[in-house]
């Protein structure tokens, strides 16, 4: 595939990129500079074309399957996977579509996979908004104690009762709150492969995120390209706090972004003008230090 630091695709592509125990289904849609978004929970590559389309005309975005999800496909179902390997997808993934640093927005565990992402491959990226990343070693202890029962629950209620319990339960830790949304958008209907899409990252993605630890080191170093983030409404969930407590340790201010832990999700027009404007934009004097350089 061509390399490309400006890619321009008036519609979207699609492809497959061999990386060691995977083949990773991903897609391009838009014009402009490279922006990499990093889907939480069970999204795929096909769960960011709601916002994407508010975003074609200023940035080509690239999105991906991970691992073990939707068309991704695994050469071992069995091998243990952690977070950082999903990162590492991404590494590769950038590598093989482009030559310059890119834009990348995280959500919830896409978050993780960011910061993980700029930790350890720093040239890859531009700047990172980090939204809610669930860092909950960042948490004082009475309350990561309780998020990591709240994590330990949903595992636990999956096994037991299965995909339903176990999303209740992770959608009330989590504070999401299905009605904060656009009046024009609606929640997506369900697709065949979406039970199977759960059903991994609750066996797999979910136990990964209550292991993963953030190398803090790496991010003091790059701390000035990274942009924490969090929803206006937060809710009930632990989420919010661990975008308060990033932004804290790398003594950077906390961006607040229309909506919840869903924003990306709910609220496509609010964050396209909020991310084109307010976020991207305003970041640029950021750039201009050099990789490496933290706040």
């Amino acid at each position: 595939m061509k390399k490309a630091g400006w890619l321009g695709m008036s519609g979207s592509e699609r492809d497959f990129l061999r990386v060691p125990g995977a083949a990773l289904h991903y897609k391009t849609q838009g014009t402009g500079p490279l922006l990499l978004m990093l889907q939480g929970g069970d999204g795929d590559a096909d769960g960011t074309d709601a916002l994407a389309k508010h975003l074609v005309d200023r940035y080509t975005v690239l999105s991906y399957d991970r691992r073990g999800l939707s068309r991704s496909t695994l050469d071992d179902p069995s091998a243990a996977l952690d977070l950082s390997t999903h990162a590492d997808d991404a590494s590769r993934l950038l590598t093989a579509v482009t030559d310059e640093p890119a834009l990348v927005f995280g959500a919830s565990l896409g978050a993780l996979l960011g910061l993980d992402l700029i930790a350890h491959h720093p040239e890859q990226v531009q700047l990172l908004v980090a939204h809610e990343p669930p860092a909950t070693e960042l948490l004082a202890a009475p309350e990561r104690d309780e998020a990591a029962r709240g994590q330990e629950e949903v595992e636990d209620l999956y096994r037991r009762e299965g995909v339903g319990a176990a999303m209740r339960r992770f959608v009330a830790i989590t504070g999401v709150n299905l009605n904060d949304r656009e009046p024009d958008v609606e929640i997506a209907q369900p697709k065949p492969e979406r039970v199977a899409n759960l059903e991994f990252f609750l066996t797999h993605d979910a136990p990964a995120v209550r292991r993963y630890r953030l190398d803090l080191d790496a991010l003091h170093a790059c701390a000035s390209r990274i942009v924490p983030a969090a929803g206006r409404t937060p809710g009930d969930g632990f989420v919010h706090r661990c975008a308060q407590a990033l932004a804290d340790e790398l003594g950077r201010p906390l961006v607040e972004f229309p909506g919840g832990h869903r924003s990306q999700g709910f609220l496509h027009q609010s964050l396209h003008d909020f991310f084109a404007d307010a976020i991207v934009h305003a970041a640029l004097g950021a750039l201009a230090h050099p990789f490496g350089r933290g706040s």
